[in-house]
């Protein structure tokens, strides 16, 4: 992600995706693990677990605490931990940050001193921690289904237009924004209205619209500033002549 130069890209793609396909068969490897592991219970142990949802969200606790000695067990946890505060603060500065730099002072205040961005900044978090603990105490909603529907928003109203941005120069900005709102609207209505299509991921139905209206909005929007096409041919050459080495 702090790349110097273009030619350490494919390096950078490498770590990367080598990275994630070993964490991700490693989930997938424990899943199948949990489930071979908790067969030679009795069925009623096995229907407790699925009514509880520990089969699907917990599996990597219980079988810290039953198969490890306490001592290990207990750093196996601290690990969970560790990632889940890691990663509420990271998500708690980036979200005040966005509110503060983005919202606050593009659109209500441009000329917003240090102190009053500071108390923006700490407002927002607060307001995102109440929000955060507020749909905790849904007791229907899992962990793995509010992730689940996080990352859909985030790709349907992102993705496209990240693709879009970096093979086609024709991608305006109201394309993109109009592409980013749909994506995002879309996932939210397949999600919380009521239809008969719910088994399929609301990601794809939200990433195939947004990619639709940034193109059809773009095409219908003119074409981009020179400067920007100039940038984005610039941007293509210099990543060609590094491949071609």
């Amino acid at each position: 992600m702090a790349i110097d130069s273009v030619k350490d890209i494919k390096k950078a793609r490498r770590v990367g995706m080598t990275w994630m396909i070993g964490t991700v068969l490693g989930s997938l490897l424990l899943g199948f693990f949990g489930i071979a592991y908790l067969q030679q219970f009795d069925t009623d142990t096995m229907l407790k677990f699925d009514a509880s949802q520990e089969l699907s969200e917990t599996i990597f606790i219980y079988l810290s605490k039953a198969l490890f000695h306490p001592l290990i067990g207990g750093f196996l946890l601290s690990a969970i931990l560790a990632a889940v505060m890691s990663t509420i603060s990271s998500q708690l500065l980036v979200t005040s940050s966005s509110m503060t730099e983005d919202i606050y002072k593009t659109f209500f205040n441009k000329h917003a001193t240090a102190k009053n961005m500071l108390i923006i900044s700490r407002i927002s978090v607060l307001v995102v921690a109440v929000v955060a603990f507020l749909l905790a105490l849904d007791p229907q909603e899992s962990i793995l289904g509010l992730v689940g529907n996080a990352w859909a928003g985030f790709g349907a109203a992102f993705g496209p237009l990240v693709i879009l941005s970096l093979l086609w120069k024709r991608t305006t900005a109201m394309g993109a924004l109009s592409g980013m709102l749909v994506g995002g609207a879309t996932v939210l209505l397949w999600v919380y209205v009521p239809h008969a299509y719910k088994d399929v991921y609301e990601i794809i139905p939200g990433f195939l619209l947004s990619f639709l209206t940034t193109v059809a909005v773009s095409l219908m929007t003119g074409r981009v500033p020179e400067e920007v096409e100039g940038e984005f041919e610039e941007v293509r050459e210099i990543v060609g002549r590094e491949n071609n080495r």
